[in-house]
């Protein structure tokens, strides 16, 4: 990525470094490799396509800042924090159209059109988020299928690439796509737990700033299923407009529900059918080390909660 960055204009490339200073994890990239090993090897059009994906990835997450005027990102200033709201969003336009350009430099237009319609889906799904805030008649299908949009979509990208790229027949691309879709709306629904039940000091955000922003999440959507225990008006007071201090009540109404237990058994659910893909693959390294990610989300699904600040 950073090779990529030399081919900005000089006037830019500062800002692009900065971007690349917020980056996380690199779930994704690491999916597609595991993927690629899982159906026959890994091979450099993986790494190209890992950078593509990644480079995707960082333009939403630049164009997030902007949207929730967030100024840390993991401890770090963000993009928009030094350079303002007009040229983050520029940037995060130039990231996407880069690795569009990368993708059309493929031999077959293939991958720039599975990157495309990815690059879609996650921007549906983020459009389609913003209009449902607040919206207190959202129901679970409509919760999931935005997740399955701005989230799933990037994940079963990097999975069935992966497996595409090593050639493999048309059942484990599917499997591997499925995989994909699945783990990446458990690993979101895990994501939106932890601004409820994570620690401010390892998520690197402050607890309720999805509240504060009115999404809607699956702790809250279950506390409105059971909103005959406790009042749905007053809850949804707590709710809108938020501020900070309602924060203690709205918890205490969610352990009342067993959100936490119930958000868990649904991130299970699906880690569960995650699984049931993986075990249509060959017997290798690679679906070995698919299933130990799985593992490890269960793992950290089952922390939830454990230890607040």
């Amino acid at each position: 990525m950073l090779a990529q960055i030399k081919e900005f204009e000089p006037a830019i490339a500062s800002g692009a470094h900065d971007a690349l200073a917020s980056q996380g994890k690199h779930i994704r990239p690491a999916l597609l490799a595991l993927s690629g090993l899982s159906a026959g090897g890994i091979n450099e059009d993986m790494v190209r396509v890992a950078v593509i994906i990644e480079m995707i990835h960082l333009a939403t997450l630049v164009h997030d800042d902007v949207l929730d005027e967030a100024d840390l990102r993991r401890g770090q200033p963000t993009l928009r924090a030094g350079w303002g709201n007009e040229v983050s969003v520029l940037l995060g336009d130039c990231l996407c159209a880069h690795a569009v350009k990368m993708a059309a430099s493929f031999p077959t237009p293939e991958v720039c059109r599975a990157v495309a319609t990815a690059m879609q889906a996650v921007c549906t799904g983020e459009i389609v988020q913003i209009q449902q805030r607040t919206n207190f008649n959202l129901t679970r299908a409509e919760y999931f299928h935005v997740l399955g949009l701005k989230t799933g979509a990037l994940f079963a990208l990097s999975t069935e690439q992966g497996a595409s790229l090593a050639g493999a027949p048309p059942a484990i691309r599917n499997a591997l796509h499925q995989f994909g879709m699945t783990i990446g709306v458990a690993y979101q629904v895990y994501d939106d737990c932890l601004d409820l039940y994570g620690n401010e000091s390892t998520s690197g955000k402050s607890l309720g700033s999805d509240l504060a922003s009115g999404k809607i999440t699956l702790p809250i959507l279950i506390a409105l299923e059971k909103a005959n225990e406790f009042g749905l008006n007053k809850f949804q007071a707590l709710l809108h407009p938020w501020h900070s201090s309602s924060l203690p009540e709205v918890m205490e109404i969610l352990e009342r529900c067993d959100a936490l237990c119930e958000s868990q058994r649904v991130i299970h659910q699906h880690l569960l059918g995650a699984r049931s893909n993986l075990a249509q693959l060959p017997s290798n390294q690679g679906r070995a080390a698919l299933n130990r990610f799985v593992d490890f989300l269960s793992q950290q699904t089952d922390g939830l909660g454990g230890s607040r600040t």
